[in-house]
């Protein structure tokens, strides 16, 4: 512990007799050692508190009768979609956009059993986001695809926690202008991806986008399962 004053960091011993609860590491940083104390407690709370906050969000997202709705209805959408020979675009910015593409990969892909795959597409091409952007501006990086390929009847899944992302309701806005479907996973209240959005997987909640990213990621499962059923006898 002699190179601590030189990092900056004050030189202190644990002392002996530590209540129980906490732990001790000894962890060397750019060649020098010292202790990190850990309070066991504090991180059980952390994660318990964690867990209690997500099921009291989906509690309320079970319980608000426009979820169920909503869902069914976004399912029947793509599934009408997907019978009548159209697609389904996805997008969203950050953790959305990963949600987005888990939305469509399972669509292409598999979600729990072989079936033949189903039309859908994330709109997360780097080469495409870093050329509008550049050229036009990241307000238009999912609208331009949606203007490329979007068609009559297709169906475009937008992500936005805040339902105000620029770029996800300027999509939604182009879709309509196609005659596309727009299905929109946001919060609930007013905001102009609801308003612009033929289903609306709104989720109670007005605290971080986490517990509603988590709420998406359910709605975006018990829909695949759904459409699946759906369109069984196309697969």
């Amino acid at each position: 512990m002699a190179g601590l004053a030189q990092m900056g960091l004050p030189d202190k011993s644990v002392p002996s007799g530590r209540a129980s609860g906490f732990i001790c590491l000894d962890v060397t940083l750019a060649g020098f050692s010292y202790i990190c104390e850990f309070n066991v407690h504090l991180m059980k709370d952390l994660i318990v508190n964690s867990l209690k906050e997500h099921f009291s969000v989906a509690e309320k997202f079970v319980n608000s009768p426009a979820t169920a709705e909503n869902i069914e209805r976004a399912a029947r959408l793509i599934a009408s979609s997907i019978k009548a020979g159209g697609k389904v675009l996805t997008c969203g910015n950050g953790g959305s956009l990963c949600d987005a593409t888990h939305f469509a990969e399972e669509l292409t892909g598999r979600f729990r059993d072989s079936r033949s795959p189903l039309p859908a597409m994330a709109i997360n091409d780097p080469a495409h986001i870093t050329c509008t952007t550049n050229d036009y501006s990241f307000e238009k990086i999912f609208s331009r695809v949606v203007e490329a390929l979007g068609r009559p009847g297709d169906v475009l899944c937008g992500f936005s926690t805040s339902g105000t992302s620029k770029n996800v309701v300027e999509a939604a806005r182009v879709a309509r202008e196609k005659g596309m479907k727009v299905v929109g996973f946001t919060r609930a209240g007013d905001n102009p991806l609801a308003a612009l959005s033929d289903a609306v997987i709104a989720v109670p909640h007005e605290g971080y986008s986490d517990r509603i990213q988590e709420m998406h990621i359910t709605a975006v499962h018990i829909i695949i399962e759904a459409v699946e059923r759906l369109v069984k006898d196309c697969l």
